[in-house]
This record gives C-alpha cells, sequence and structure tokens, in this order.
C-alpha cells in the first residue's frame, strides 16, 4: 500500500470517508457529482443479495453466526439473527464525511462487520444517520441530530476494543477506490495519533479524525479477503 495513494476509510457513521493523501478531484466535479440524495431505490438492494454482501466483510468464521441487517424504507431491519454479539450490514454514502464528494453517491456500497463493543457504541451512530436522511432530514439537520444527540448522551462514545471488519472484495466504497483494500478498523474517543504510532513511515496504522461523530479510527490494511484469497 503506498501512503501517497488515495486513502479510503469507512467511520459510521462515519462510515464512508476519503481522504486523499495526492489525490484532489477537480473542485468542480467534487461539488456538483452528487449534489443530492437520488431516489431511495437507487440506494437500496434485493434483500438475499445485501445479506451476502453483508456477510462477506469478515471471514465466514465471524460472520455466519453474526446478526445481519439490511436497508429497508426507512431504516435498517433485522434480516438475519445472530449469536455471536456481531452484526453485518452494508454501509450507504450518508455515513459519509461532512464535506464527502461522494456523501449521496447511491453506488456506494460499505460491507462491514462490527464487534459487540461497537455494536453497542458505534452502530448507533449509524443507525441514526440512516433513520434521520430516511425521514427526509437534510445533510446539515442530521449532522445536527448526531450533535444533539452526542450531547445527551443518547448517543454513547465508543467503547474499549470497538472495532469492525471491512475485508469484502465486493464493496463499493468510492468511486476512486472501489473495493480499496481489505482492513480492521478500531473506534476511538478522540486520540493522538502519535500515542498509537500511525501515519508514520513503514507504520501500518492509518488514523482519520471524524469530529462529527467525535470519534478517532485507526486503519490497519491486512493481506488477504474475507474469502481467504490474497490482497494484492
Amino acid at each position: 500500500m503506498k501512503r501517497k495513494a488515495l486513502r479510503t476509510i469507512a467511520l459510521s457513521s462515519f462510515a464512508l470517508i476519503v481522504i486523499s493523501l495526492g489525490w484532489r478531484a477537480p473542485a468542480q466535479e467534487a461539488k456538483t457529482a452528487y449534489p443530492s440524495m437520488a431516489p431511495l431505490d437507487q440506494y437500496l438492494m434485493e434483500r438475499s443479495a445485501e445479506i451476502m454482501l453483508a456477510r462477506s466483510a469478515a471471514p465466514a468464521s465471524i460472520s455466519q453466526d453474526a446478526e445481519v441487517m439490511v436497508l429497508g424504507r426507512k431504516r435498517y431491519e433485522t434480516a438475519a439473527k445472530g449469536k455471536n454479539g456481531f452484526v453485518c450490514m452494508v454501509e450507504r454514502s450518508w455515513t459519509s464525511g461532512i464535506d464527502d464528494a461522494g456523501f449521496w453517491n447511491p453506488k456506494q456500497r460499505g460491507p462491514i462487520c462490527f464487534n459487540p463493543p461497537a455494536v453497542r457504541s458505534y452502530l448507533p451512530q449509524t443507525i441514526m444517520k440512516t433513520e434521520s436522511i430516511l425521514a427526509g432530514r437534510s445533510k446539515a439537520q442530521m449532522f445536527e441530530d448526531i450533535r444533539v444527540a452526542l450531547d445527551t448522551k443518547k448517543l454513547p462514545p465508543p467503547e474499549s476494543g470497538a472495532m469492525c471488519y471491512m475485508m469484502s472484495k465486493q464493496g463499493y466504497l468510492n468511486d476512486e477506490a472501489g473495493h480499496w483494500h481489505p482492513h480492521l478498523m478500531f473506534f476511538l474517543p478522540p486520540t493522538d495519533p502519535a500515542i498509537w504510532g500511525a501515519d508514520l513511515p513503514g507504520s501500518p496504522i492509518i488514523s482519520s479524525k471524524d469530529p462529527q461523530g467525535r470519534l478517532t479510527i485507526f486503519m490497519v490494511p491486512v493481506g488477504q479477503w474475507s474469502d481467504g484469497t490474497a490482497a494484492h
């Protein structure tokens, strides 16, 4: 992985943020490619296909016993119950950062599997963002909803150990990176990346700040996809 190449991360709620270390889209393109929400049907998937895509986020040893949530017309819905405390889903573009040019990109599909601490403390942001957007709230209103919920502690801070798997080769994280690279993500309260040795030459750890979600996210690329094939 080249440090000066496009760096793609998924946050909740963030969920999908694109940070370029050496590439910038033309300003006009960034402003006009996806200026508003597309018709809802463009964000929806056939239910069984979405279940399969969600499970592809993590190795089968994890995802086969995980709960699976799929996007409905008003919210995420439970499509399969789990027994290991993990939750797998496919995030959509509105989990991107507030300034992400792909915030309304209907093609984005981010398969992700959360561990139990992330289910309790990070997934609620994704759920709230989705319900807000599908209720007709604007992007600005949705982020205001998140701010108020964090201020009033309706949304919790990330628990110790909160993390997720994003190891699907079938994902589509943005128009530039496609499925990018299989990786793990760790969710922390605002943290100095230097404590983790992140972003330094030779370090495998990449950091990103999510000020709206009040998070620091650390990403660690791994060498294979969830199906066991090598990532090149």
